[in-house]
């Protein structure tokens, strides 16, 4: 696995990470913490170093599902966990004193001495950020936090967030049916040597092709709540999938490897996230794949800027996000 520098820091991170909120209960169906520890574990022999969590995953099992996992190996990983949600995601919480408690927790789940790298997951609108992450500079000086980071937050914040202390990364939602941040938070980050970090790069699987119709949702799975996953919907971006899929072949990779590679071309630090080797060890392959700028422009046309049907989420979370 290839490294690159994480933004402005020292540390040096895998270019594929893994995101590893699926494997708490409630997300993405049935869970199995032993099937997930030996996923995680397959990660770092595969050198897929940096390790996504956070808090509200599972109202805390996430992080103590990796604390699990990387206790006897805790030199191999960098941890990346947010703070910000309170439990079940029902209030943000960007106070000062909320911040330091919320990381003392996230420590004592995970079993570390340190944070990697600590996210503010949404920003709060009612707290100023500059004190928000004043709260986060003063983790870092106290060695229980290396570097900040950032989660769904507009270029003004970014910028607002920097002068008080270097932000290494930004993390939002990114792949070829998300990317409204193109026109002005893409290009705040690279001016400021900001490392983007992309979650969902697969669009929470959908781009993968393995679902085929809503009903191959489980049950319990939060995408049944999403716009992009419903009705009308579904169908009209089942069919952009069947054309990713067709370019796809002829790069002999599958759906899911051309869209990492899409946001690796774009210069994003991608977290597929998955509860299986088997997806891991495909997602981690994407990186040998080289997209030229004929490939590129075949997948724009297929999959234009606005192409997909629906929004990401419901109107109160999309109100959340590049605050």
């Amino acid at each position: 696995m290839h490294q690159r520098k994480l933004g402005n820091s020292d540390l040096n991170v895998s270019n594929i990470g893994l995101g590893i909120m699926g494997m708490s209960p409630g997300m993405y169906g049935k869970t199995d913490d032993t099937q997930s520890i030996m996923t995680i574990h397959r990660a770092l022999e595969l050198g897929v170093t940096l390790i996504d969590t956070a808090d509200v995953y599972g109202n805390g099992h996430n992080e103590e599902l990796l604390g699990k996992a990387i206790y006897d190996r805790r030199d191999l990983a960098i941890i990346a966990t947010k703070f910000s949600y309170t439990p079940n995601y029902e209030e943000i919480n960007g106070h000062p004193d909320y911040v330091k408690k919320a990381a003392e927790e996230s420590l004592k789940r995970l079993g570390v001495n340190y944070i990697d790298l600590y996210y503010q997951h949404r920003v709060d609108p009612n707290v100023p950020i500059e004190e928000t992450v004043g709260a986060m500079s003063d983790l870092v000086k106290e060695g229980k936090v290396r570097y900040l980071g950032l989660s769904e937050a507009s270029a003004s914040t970014i910028r607002r967030a920097h002068a008080v202390h270097p932000i290494s990364a930004l993390q939002s939602e990114y792949s070829l049916w998300s990317r409204d941040i193109e026109d002005e938070i893409l290009p705040t980050v690279k001016e400021l040597n900001i490392t983007h970090v992309a979650y969902s790069p697969l669009s929470r699987g959908f781009i993968s092709g393995e679902l085929r119709k809503f009903e191959d949702l489980h049950p319990h799975d939060m995408r049944r709540y999403m716009p992009r996953f419903q009705d009308v919907n579904f169908q009209k971006n089942i069919e952009i999938v069947d054309q990713i899929k067709e370019i796809a072949q002829e790069k002999n990779c599958t759906p899911s490897q051309l869209a990492i590679a899409w946001t690796l071309a774009n210069g994003a630090l991608p977290i597929p996230g998955t509860k299986r080797i088997s997806y891991l060890e495909e997602n981690a392959a994407s990186a040998d794949i080289t997209l030229s700028a004929e490939d590129l422009a075949r997948i724009e046309e297929v999959s234009p800027k606005h192409g997909v049907h629906g929004t990401r989420y419901m109107e109160e979370e999309m109100s959340k996000l590049n605050r």
